[in-house]
């Protein structure tokens, strides 16, 4: 007779853990971003060019569809003939199979070899970025390339910084997006390569608002 009561308390406690885990779970999105109004066609000493020819890119465009929302693809030339491709990719819902792939992985998928990897800042006057810097190959082509990963307004460089960005939003229940920045270019010599995107993203930096600055890379206010 006296199991009735236990039971009851048991299955009411279960009950109440099962809505509290429901009640903790991300529901509400973030604002959409409209990639192609957000960044200028020129700033600085960039002016984006229409390419003749297909672009040799690393995404699929069936890959893109299933797992991003918004998606932005240009080529940028300055006075002195060097070009730079941006890629911008953002997804609302970070979670999952929809998470955001990257080049580290996309560019060997698509036959590139991977040839160095490593992590850095790049400057600008608002703050550093922490970038991904690698280089590749396929056959002739030797494409260096920027970027990096910003989920929920937080770059995200591993899986213990994505794990983090979810535990904070589950207390607004907001669902992590995710944008994918990339700037690359077909330059044989590395450093050069290297500090004609550092100088790209650093102007289109400047030339966007605060609000998408943030947005895109995470970069609040000017430095003092």
């Amino acid at each position: 007779m006296r199991m009735k009561p236990i039971a009851s308390i048991l299955a009411a406690l279960m009950c109440g853990a099962a809505i509290a885990a429901a009640a903790a779970r991300p529901t509400d999105k973030l604002l959409l971003i409209y990639l192609d109004e957000s960044v200028p066609d020129a700033f600085g000493d960039w002016i984006e060019v229409k390419e003749s020819g297909p672009v040799v890119t690393p995404e699929i465009p069936e890959v893109l569809k299933k797992i991003y929302d918004e998606w932005l693809s240009r080529t940028y030339v300055n006075r002195n003939g060097n070009r730079i491709m941006l890629s911008m990719a953002w997804g609302d819902d970070q979670r999952g199979e929809r998470q955001a792939h990257r080049p580290e992985i996309c560019y060997p998928a698509q036959g590139f070899t991977l040839e160095t990897l490593r992590d850095e800042a790049l400057p600008t006057r608002f703050g550093e970025i922490a970038v991904r810097r690698l280089t590749t190959n396929m056959g002739p082509r030797h494409e260096p390339v920027t970027y990096w990963l910003i989920m929920a307004g937080t770059i995200v460089q591993n899986d213990f910084d994505r794990r983090m960005v979810q535990a904070r939003l589950i207390q607004s229940r907001l669902i992590p997006d995710g944008l994918l920045f990339r700037v690359s270019s077909i330059d044989r010599d590395d450093a050069h390569a290297f500090k004609m995107q550092q100088q790209f993203v650093a102007d289109m930096m400047s030339a966007v608002g605060p609000g998408v600055r943030a947005r895109v890379s995470g970069l609040k206010a000017a430095s003092t």
